[in-house]
């Protein structure tokens, strides 16, 4: 073969990777020349717990932070779900597309990634650090008329330091997210509201 006279056409566009030939060495059309990786968009591959199974479609929406990259939030589209559950983890294999117009994402880096698998506008979501172990169950203190009383409550799904309450606890409700241990039923107390935010995501976070 004589290279002067010879082009190499990848099949898309991107960026070599490791070279397996050199200068002298004897190839084939079958030979292997060099690995080519996409630059933009790149994938984007997690594992998600098997009961989220009826949950995961192509189309929706996901974030992701790379430790690699601090500060940076990104963001992609599901594209493929695997139909199969893979063992020993138990767990299904999403991908999803994402753009990667300023290349700062390279293929093997390791993300954490955050799936919208529903969305619950009224949801009541208070901060997981307000819930106490009480007999077995889980239970808040909640704030009426100036005194404290601790309710039981049933939790729904968690995100990063909040938790969904499904009952126990009603809309506007004030519960108490601090000095937990010096609290008695009906105490008085003189609270100072700290308004919190949980992350955009109001469903599990797979990774």
């Amino acid at each position: 073969m004589r290279l002067d006279r010879t082009t190499v056409r990848a099949p898309f566009a991107g960026v070599v990777g490791q070279r397996y030939v050199s200068v002298g060495d004897y190839v084939t059309t079958s030979t292997k020349l060099a690995s080519l990786h996409t630059v933009n968009p790149q994938r984007a591959a997690f594992q998600v717990p098997e009961r989220f199974a009826r949950d995961l479609k192509p189309g929706q929406q996901v974030s992701f932070r790379v430790a690699a990259i601090a500060g940076r939030d990104f963001t992609g589209e599901v594209d493929f779900v695997d139909p199969v559950v893979q063992l020993p983890g138990r767990t299904i294999l999403v991908k999803a597309h994402v753009p990667n117009p300023a290349r700062l994402l390279q293929p093997g880096m390791f993300i954490e990634a955050h799936l919208v698998t529903g969305v619950r506008p009224t949801a009541i979501v208070i901060p997981e650090e307000a819930v106490v172990p009480a007999e077995g169950a889980n239970a808040v203190w909640v704030v009426v008329d100036g005194k404290v009383n601790r309710r039981q409550v049933d939790l729904g799904v968690r995100t990063p330091g909040f938790v969904e309450v499904t009952k126990g606890v009603n809309a506007g409700e004030q519960v108490v997210v601090g000095g937990l241990e010096l609290l008695a039923p009906g105490a008085p107390v003189m609270a100072r509201v700290v308004e919190r935010k949980p992350a955009a995501a109001a469903d599990p976070k797979p990774r």
